[in-house]
């Protein structure tokens, strides 16, 4: 059904309306029956629509890489809503690009030519994967869906889906079980096997698919455990792009504005990383045509991303939520924040990162504030606070370990934690409720009320933080930004040691 919008008719998004679409819209231009899907993706959210689809799409309409498209699959309950969309839409979509200036840049993507949902035929998609087609699975399925133990950083074989798939017989239900049986079918018919990419926000993602694939596969079969890490490529990548969740408003401006009915936009900011490592089993697409970095080693640019982007967006979304913001835009157009943020990065993260070749770190670090501020994106602190078990462990408390190896400072991150611990509450400051959102909500909450008793209850979880409860100089750091958010609040704290920041 059409929308009827104040400028006329907004036309639903499918192969058979593409011509009829306004051409500020950039409709995909390409044949794409001509598109071959050799590309399997689980997990197509919004980041991976705004960033590798967007890649691959711009490298068909030159005319390249066609053969790489991208079969998508759901492989959780909740991921049918979004197969059911795009198979509606013939796997089109639109990006909308938003500019500082209130500008935004609709364009219709179409390198995913197939979806599947998982649940409703699991031998499907292992005969997909077992399909020598398939050159390359790539993975968007969260820092958590990798199941490493914080400290340990080994394979969590007791979640109980990854029991169930381990069981004699077992149909595939989790993205390990669909990947392993997968490549077990292409060792058995003597195919070359596909290479492994994740492009999730994890120190060594590749490193880390590699080490977690394998230990679930030796569980279920050692044999086809050696015969992975001697022949499957596991690349490691960084990748960014701010992408917020899609909004209600998203659509319907992108009906009334541009003309186009589409179930599931997906906005995002200008900004484009993709830094990979040239590092694939049965070929790949030729990246570098569309801006991809590929190179001999992804760590140091890693590692200035978790450490300095995304430990950031920690830094600023608790502390925002508590001050009363809801937005991160909000946060870093407030100097009080502007000025804890740039001495996080420039005092605490950057000290910690190895060389970064062809990277000026200050203009990194200037040019992320800017990032944060668009109003446009309307990245909710909501977002960034959510799941933060899967996020603090991996992204900064190994900077917090390594400036305790070193004698860096740690008072900013040791106060970042505990404005996570004075989230975790569930009350802000004005004592409404906060909903928590994390796997682990009942115990990062539980352990958050038990504050009032033992002010370290909090950091005492050694699977989220280690023996950092046990370091003198940490505990006191984080105590003292404990007591000073429960005395004087989130504001008030970080006024107190503005002058700290200022001075560096």
């Amino acid at each position: 059904m059409s929308t009827a919008t104040g400028s006329g008719t907004a036309v639903p998004l499918s192969a058979t309306t593409l011509a009829s679409l306004p051409p500020e819209a950039s409709p995909a231009a390409y044949d794409r029956s001509s598109v071959t899907a050799s590309i399997v993706h689980f997990g197509v959210g919004g980041f991976h629509r705004a960033h590798e689809a967007m890649y691959l799409d711009r490298l068909m309409r030159d005319g390249t890489a066609l053969e790489w498209g991208i079969c998508g699959v759901g492989a959780l309950p909740h991921d049918r809503r979004i197969v059911d969309t795009l198979t509606r839409q013939d796997g089109l979509y639109t990006l909308v690009v938003k500019h500082p200036d209130g500008h935004r840049e609709p364009r219709v993507i179409g390198s995913i030519v197939e979806m599947m949902f998982a649940p409703d035929d699991p031998q499907a998609v292992v005969d997909r994967l077992a399909d020598p087609r398939t050159r390359i699975v790539s993975l968007t399925i969260t820092e958590g869906g990798y199941l490493v133990n914080q400290v340990t950083g080994e394979f969590d074989a007791d979640d109980p889906a990854i029991r169930a798939d381990l069981a004699e017989g077992a149909v595939p239900r989790t993205v390990f079980g669909y990947i392993v049986a997968g490549l077990a079918a292409r060792r058995a018919a003597g195919s070359t096997p596909f290479t492994v990419m994740s492009c999730d926000n994890l120190p060594g993602n590749g490193d880390v698919a590699r080490r977690m694939m394998t230990a679930f596969a030796r569980l279920k079969d050692p044999g086809l455990a050696d015969w992975m890490d001697e022949h499957v490529a596991f690349p490691n990548s960084m990748v960014d792009r701010i992408t917020p969740v899609t909004a209600p408003e998203d659509i319907e401006r992108l009906a009334e504005e541009f003309g186009i009915e589409d179930g599931w936009p997906v906005v995002c900011e200008p900004f484009t990383q993709w830094v990979l490592e040239d590092r694939f089993t049965d070929g790949r697409p030729p990246l570098e045509g569309a801006g991809v970095q590929l190179v001999d080693d992804v760590v140091p640019y890693e590692l200035m991303k978790l450490r300095l982007l995304n430990a950031s967006h920690q830094a600023l979304c608790y502390l925002g939520h508590l001050s009363g913001h809801r937005y991160a835009h909000e946060v870093c157009q407030d100097p009080l924040f502007v000025d804890f943020l740039l001495g996080y990065m420039e005092h605490e993260g950057s000290p910690t990162l190895p060389d970064v070749p062809g990277v000026d770190l200050d203009a990194y670090r200037h040019q992320l504030i800017e990032r944060f501020a668009n109003p446009e994106v309307r990245d909710t602190l909501a977002r960034l606070c959510a799941e933060s078990s899967d996020r603090i462990p991996k992204w900064l408390v190994p900077v917090i370990r390594r400036n305790l190896e070193t004698g860096g400072d740690i008072e900013r991150s040791a106060l970042v934690v505990a404005s996570w611990a004075r989230y975790a509450e569930g009350v802000d400051e004005q004592g409404a409720p906060i909903e928590i959102v994390d796997r682990i909500k009942d115990r990062v909450m539980a352990a958050a009320a038990r504050q009032g008793e033992d002010k370290l209850a909090f950091i005492r979880d050694r699977d989220l933080f280690g023996d950092l409860a046990d370091d003198a100089r940490f505990t006191e750091a984080y105590a003292a930004g404990l007591d000073s958010l429960h005395a004087k609040g989130a504001r008030a704290t970080l006024e107190a040691r503005r002058p700290l920041d200022l001075r560096g």
